[in-house]
């Protein structure tokens, strides 16, 4: 298996594809799902839901394209379901934060979590009106 790649590798037919679009098309396009996927790990508050309806239906019009071309772009097919589903989970996340009450359940816990400073002049205040 592997010697028929490598003997693919050094023929005429994998320079042509090597260089040419249907290989660094999608090379380059990778840029897409790779940046949706560090995406994920960010604050939802930061999610435009316009831009990622966009990009999700964007790849889905290029993943059909990318199997309805002769020859198959698995290549480009890969990539774009990649950020398909990316930016689908992206959606979601926009959706519940701003839509199904994510937003408010976040700030009640950041509400009642109360920094060191904060309990400390609570207890001074405690202390100075036990005092009085």
């Amino acid at each position: 298996m592997s010697s028929t790649f490598f003997t693919w590798l050094r023929s005429p037919a994998a320079r042509e594809y090597f260089f040419s679009t249907h290989f660094w098309g999608p090379v380059a396009n990778w840029g897409l799902p790779l940046a949706a996927l560090a995406d994920l790990a960010k604050d939802e508050e930061v999610i435009s839901g316009t831009m990622t309806t966009a990009l999700a239906c964007y790849s889905m019009v290029f993943m059909r394209f990318a199997w309805r071309v002769q020859p198959r772009n698995y290549l480009l097919f890969a990539c774009h379901a990649t950020n398909a589903t990316a930016q689908s989970i992206q959606e979601a996340r926009f959706i519940n934060y701003w839509h199904m009450g994510g937003r408010e359940k976040k700030l009640e816990a950041e509400a009642a979590k109360e920094g060191a400073v904060t309990q400390a002049v609570k207890a001074a205040v405690e202390a100075k009106k036990s005092d009085a």
